[in-house]
């Protein structure tokens, strides 16, 4: 295994009244044998309640499908043919995006899906955010998975069977090819179920618009996913199943926490870990942030659990030009580590690899439903989850609640338990962040991100106890390496 992410515990700051009355669903026992499925309707037919017995150890949630994808060829004969056969395929060129997209899926995050999408998979996807099984069950998939192509590539391929997938120096990274049926297409005027001996490479109509409104809910301009990936992208796509050649690797000194669900799960056995609850963030650790992890750990422990881990998993793939870069989020994580706000007994820092697509309460089931196939069966989830500035109005895109109740009612997350955090602001009469106590409003005072990058531009510090020093330093420096000259930088008003 890839030598071990740096991983830590938090310390207890606030306790919090009966923690299980905050829980969307209701948490499996400890030492559960079984994974409920609970009966599920979707747009396309009733499914039948089934159970299906857990195989993993130490308790950790089965993956969707029953098994983790593993889509990377073994070192040996098999990976130099791959390479071999790639010289000799039409080949397709893949953006950074695309790179990452292939990451996902060969490592199963995606778990069951094998490739980029087909057609059926993809319109499962954009209308009922899930995907049916072959045995008829359901698992959740709120986020297409697709590679887009352009005309003079869709003529290049022409009934060509095996696709070679390259990078930016035309480097082989994988083979895109026809293989055995994952999932069953559903006619829905006969209602029957129809499979195939094999799947081939299948190239269908990419409809923007549809994929843009039905994944974001708007077409306005600006959306920072769509400008980046669907915008200029080819007006096909082309779905099929992967063999990747090796395991991708970005050679940016953080490779080392870019754990796969298998070694994720492998870490949760080593550590003998009874329940596993993820955490995702885009953002720098605050103090806040502490007290969330540290609460929700305790409150597992009050139920029963005996060694809860937090899986702290920064989204490490595309995010828009205003986000503070991976590198420098992973070196403020370090200091929070150094500075001793979090420990590494109970805690696993990890980088999640998938691209921010900002689709609000749509994207945040694909960010719980990839936690899954790593292994957590609890799901932290905060306000506004995956969620913007509307891209042309004064407003945010989102209900800033609407990502919990989705979570809630999301087909195929059943069996992940959901855990809404309570807001936290800092306390002007404790000096620390704690929860926002509805009663003694004028104690608070909440710092939005805008108002943290503000202060950090300007070299200011935040209130004592809301992130510690050495984790503000870092920031403070990013802002300082994309600043303009001292001599032309004019300090910026900080909002109120």
């Amino acid at each position: 295994m890839a030598s071990m992410a740096a991983a830590f515990v938090v310390k207890s700051l606030t306790p919090a009244s009966n923690p299980a009355h905050n829980l969307i669903h209701p948490p499996l026992l400890p030492g559960s044998l079984h994974i409920r499925r609970r009966l599920q309707t979707t747009a396309a037919a009733p499914l039948r309640a089934t159970f299906a017995p857990a195989t993993a150890s130490c308790s950790l949630i089965e993956p969707d499908g029953g098994r983790l994808v593993d889509l990377v060829a073994p070192e040996g004969p098999a990976r130099d043919a791959l390479r071999r056969e790639a010289a000799r395929c039409p080949q397709i060129r893949l953006s950074r995006i695309d790179l990452e997209w292939v990451h996902v899926l060969s490592e199963g995050w995606a778990s069951p899906l094998g490739g980029f999408m087909r057609e059926a998979e993809f319109l499962q996807t954009l209308h009922f955010n899930c995907l049916r099984l072959g045995d008829g069950s359901v698992v959740n998939m709120s986020v297409p998975i697709v590679l887009a192509i352009d005309d003079a590539q869709k003529r290049a391929i022409g009934d060509r069977r095996r696709v070679a997938l390259v990078d930016a120096r035309d480097r082989p990274v994988a083979i895109l090819s026809e293989s055995a049926p994952m999932f069953h297409s559903i006619d829905m005027l006969t209602k029957m179920v129809y499979s195939w001996p094999c799947y081939s490479i299948e190239i269908y109509k990419h409809n923007k618009e549809e994929r843009i409104a039905r994944t974001w809910g708007t077409t306005a301009p600006g959306l920072p996913y769509v400008q980046e990936a669907i915008a200029k992208a080819g007006n096909w796509l082309i779905g099929g199943d992967l063999e990747v050649i090796e395991r991708v690797k970005y050679n940016d000194g953080l490779d080392q926490y870019r754990l796969s669900p298998g070694e994720l799960r492998a870490e949760f056995a080593r550590r003998n870990a009874d329940a596993v609850f993820a955490f995702q963030l885009r953002n720098p650790v605050h103090n806040g942030h502490a007290l969330l992890m540290t609460d929700t750990r305790r409150r597992l422990l009050e139920m029963g659990y005996k060694n809860p881990v937090l899986l702290l998993h920064p989204l490490g793939g595309y995010t828009k030009a205003d986000d503070v870069p991976l590198s420098w989020r992973m070196k403020q994580h370090e200091k929070v580590l150094e500075d001793g706000v979090l420990n590494p007994e109970t805690t696993v820092v990890a980088i999640f690899p998938s691209p921010m697509h900002y689709a609000g309460p749509t994207e945040v089931q694909w960010h719980a439903k990839s936690r899954i196939n790593a292994g957590a069966n609890f799901y932290i989830v905060g306000r506004d989850p995956a969620g913007m500035s509307h891209p042309v109005e004064k407003r945010d895109l989102y209900d800033a609640d609407h990502g919990k109740k989705v979570l809630s009612m999301a087909p195929g997350l059943q069996k992940l338990n959901i855990l809404p955090f309570k807001v936290a602001a800092y306390d002007k009469t404790q000096k620390k962040m704690a929860f926002f106590d509805p009663s003694r409003p004028d104690d608070f005072l909440f710092i939005s991100g805008t108002k943290m990058r503000t202060l950090a531009k300007n070299r200011e510090n935040p209130p004592d106890g809301f992130m510690c020093p050495g984790g503000w330093k870092v920031l403070v420096d990013y802002y300082d390496s994309v600043a303009p000259p001292e001599a032309n930088k004019l300090r910026e008003p900080v909002p109120a």
